[in-house]
């Protein structure tokens, strides 16, 4: 099988026999499994069937309709990491409605930006690719820098440009959190009332998740805890960073000197493993066991792109998530080479061959 006109094994290297052929810790019979029927994961929820249209046309739309997956393109980074930073290294994109046409050239199912870029090309393409509008940022001109997430948008606004989603971060594990996490619940309910589905980006936030042995920002346990906190509010859909470790919680508790939050060593040695697909899916089976999807982040752009993008893709799929949204590592390319790296992600997920472990 070739992706981007090679072998996924030359993809994955190494670790090819580990991501393809492993054993899962958590079988797959758990879980609820992406499928051409998605939507109907809902029918038992309380979601109103103006929220199961507007997810439906997202999971029906682009290159992945109707597979179960999901492929957007978010270009947010203006605010969260400045326009200076984002479209530096492709000016092309600071012209917002480059943005739109990337996502509909490379066949996404959805494009997630700000009210000002998406509002400012509403007319012209909110009927021809499924809107989402990211909700909060985190601006970075407060001196020193904050980490505080901050409504720019209302639900409101969204649903009179003709979106489909809102977006939102909390930063679990930040001093701001309660604050946001009750802000985002109560958007949240807002956007079920208005037909809108709702679309949370789970990430962490606290100095001391960063110990000289690992970044336990990327850990599963965490990141699990967080995404099931997101799916607690009304989550249609998590966004969550590949986890790349494990062992958040004993190593937090090590580094306070006290104990901290409350986890079981079983999540550890029968419920994930080292295996990143197993990771994952810990992540997964915190969404109420893949009831809710989950779809993991492209990360930042750097000299292996196709790479990166390739195996997060393969994980996720492996582990029985939903997609994958992914921005730097597209847009700040020349426009050829950022859809054919979407192009390549989305081949993973249409691929046969790439099954769920």
């Amino acid at each position: 099988m070739a992706i981007a006109n090679r072998p996924l094994s030359d993809w994955l290297g190494a670790e090819a026999e580990l991501i393809l052929d492993t054993p899962p810790r958590v079988s797959r019979e758990r879980l609820h499994l992406p499928n051409n029927h998605v939507v109907d994961r809902f029918s038992l929820s309380d979601r109103n069937p103006q929220v199961l249209r507007s997810i439906q046309q997202m999971y029906g739309s682009g290159r992945l309709a109707n597979t179960g997956y999901l492929s957007i393109l978010p270009v947010d980074q203006g605010i969260e990491h400045s326009a200076a930073h984002s479209f530096a290294p492709n000016p092309d994109y600071f012209d917002s409605e480059a943005i739109v046409e990337l996502a509909v050239e490379a066949g996404c199912n959805a494009v997630c930006s700000t009210l000002g870029v998406l509002g400012s090309v509403a007319r012209k393409w909110a009927h021809r690719i499924p809107f989402m509008v990211k909700v909060n940022h985190n601006q970075l001109l407060t001196a020193p820098n904050v980490h505080e997430q901050i409504l720019f948008a209302s639900v409101d606004q969204a649903w009179d440009m003709g979106a489909v989603a809102i977006g939102a971060t909390i930063y679990f594990g930040s001093d701001d959190c309660n604050r946001e996490l009750q802000q985002i619940a109560a958007l949240f309910e807002h956007a079920h009332d208005r037909g809108l589905a709702t679309v949370l980006w789970c990430y962490l936030r606290n100095p001391i998740f960063k110990q000289p042995e690992a970044d336990y920002h990327l850990s599963a346990d965490l990141t699990g805890q967080a995404v099931h906190l997101g799916v607690t509010i009304g989550a249609d859909i998590i966004k969550q960073k590949l986890p790349a470790n494990n062992g958040g919680y004993p190593a937090v508790a090590k580094a306070l000197g006290q104990s901290f939050g409350m986890t079981d060593d079983r999540i550890y040695s029968e419920l994930s493993s080292e295996n990143p697909v197993d990771l994952c899916r810990y992540q997964v089976l915190n969404c109420y066991a893949g009831r809710i999807g989950l779809i993991n982040s492209g990360g930042a752009s750097g000299s292996d792109d196709m790479h990166e993008a390739i195996r997060t893709a393969v994980i996720n799929k492996r582990a029985g998530g939903s997609g994958l949204i992914m921005g730097r590592k597209a847009f700040q390319k020349p426009r050829q080479e950022g859809v054919d790296l979407i192009h390549a992600v989305q081949d993973v997920y249409l691929s046969p061959e790439v099954t769920i472990a």
